[in-house]
């Protein structure tokens, strides 16, 4: 038989012997993923309208970012505009609605991180700003430090015209609440309710006081139409917390860290644990270095590391090839994601995708 006749037939054979690659899917035009905190969330310990109202604050929280990102927003211009509407709600332990420390203050931390150029800016102890993820990513952009914290933070803040609120602003009866349940339970006095505050009012209408280890720090991650991913993340830290204790969401690397080579992260949780083990960078390293799927990269860290150490929380997560994944060992999350052509997920539960 001539051999051309035989070409057809040997480029048939080497086709069955070597199949074509997988199919890489091709990378949504934009995504986001939220977190409003994990810890003890049950469905068992939530009301029907506490659930709906939180459902509703992250679907709403999902629908900012996702509207920047359609309009060919920048991802850092998505995670600024939703971490500000989360830290503006005081359901979350974020701006309005944040714990309080045992001295009956509110200090709040927040970081920022630019994929594309490795830009960061973080800010911790902030008394007078509103909306402290906008001040980090002043930090980032109008200065050449990374991190400032305290009064010298709010002076920055001032200087550079960002809103400034009294203390009162950040006040919720609920945070004001819990304050007062857990100073009792560490034998601490009860401090002066703060300048600015309303007046104690038993007959206005406040959700009951949610078991206080459900860790309320806000964060994101976003991925833009240019292929470029960013995070921040927000929190007024844990009640009763003394000495100017700082927690992880600030620090480069433990709860917060985004780079265009691997992954974007966002992190909630004790936040002593999650700077022990650089939660966010570790997740990220595992996916440039050990080529791990993002999924497998943050049940690694999460699952395993986290829990085998002793520490509870959870991250979001997202690649710039548009892989989102989340994960967290407490009983449940406030979650959500949406990308490009797929309908937004929220979750609470652990039990829920």
């Amino acid at each position: 038989m001539p051999l051309k006749s035989l070409i057809p037939a040997l480029l048939a054979t080497l086709s069955l012997a070597c199949p074509a690659p997988a199919q890489v899917p091709p990378r949504p035009q934009w995504a986001i993923a939220i977190h409003g905190g994990a810890g003890v969330i049950e469905r068992d310990q939530m009301d029907a309208a506490t659930e709906a109202a939180y459902r509703q604050a992250m679907a709403a929280a999902l629908a900012e970012g996702s509207r920047v990102l359609q309009a060919g927003g920048s991802s850092l211009d998505a995670v600024e505009a939703t971490v500000r509407q989360m830290e503006d709600d005081p359901l979350f332990n974020a701006g309005r609605g944040a714990v309080f420390t045992a001295e009956g203050r509110n200090e709040l931390d927040a970081a920022i991180m630019d994929g594309a150029t490795l830009k960061a800016g973080s800010v911790a102890g902030v008394t007078r700003t509103r909306n402290p993820i906008s001040l980090a990513r002043t930090v980032m952009e109008k200065s050449p430090h990374v991190m400032m914290t305290g009064p010298g933070a709010d002076a920055f803040s001032r200087a550079q015209g960002l809103e400034q609120v009294e203390p009162g602003w950040f006040f919720t009866e609920r945070r004001w609440e819990g304050l007062e349940k857990e100073l009792k339970r560490l034998g601490l006095p009860m401090p002066t309710r703060p300048l600015g505050a309303p007046a104690p009012n038993k007959a206005v209408t406040e959700r009951p006081p949610l078991d206080e280890r459900k860790f309320g720090t806000v964060g994101v991650v976003a991925l833009d139409a240019r292929g470029n991913i960013a995070a921040g993340t927000s929190t007024g830290g844990t009640t009763a917390k003394r000495w100017g204790r700082v927690g992880d969401a600030p620090i480069i690397g433990a709860g917060t860290y985004a780079d265009d080579k691997s992954c974007a992260v966002s992190a909630t949780g004790t936040g002593e644990y999650f700077i022990r083990l650089t939660v966010a960078r570790e997740i990220c390293a595992l996916v440039q270095y050990r080529g791990l799927t993002l999924r497998q990269a943050a049940d690694t860290v999460i699952q395993q590391r986290l829990t085998g150490l002793g520490g509870d929380g959870g991250v979001v997560a997202l690649t710039p090839d548009g892989q989102l994944a989340w994960s967290f060992n407490t009983s449940g999350m406030y979650r959500a994601r949406a990308s490009a052509g797929q309908a937004p997920v929220v979750s609470i539960y652990k039990d829920e995708p």
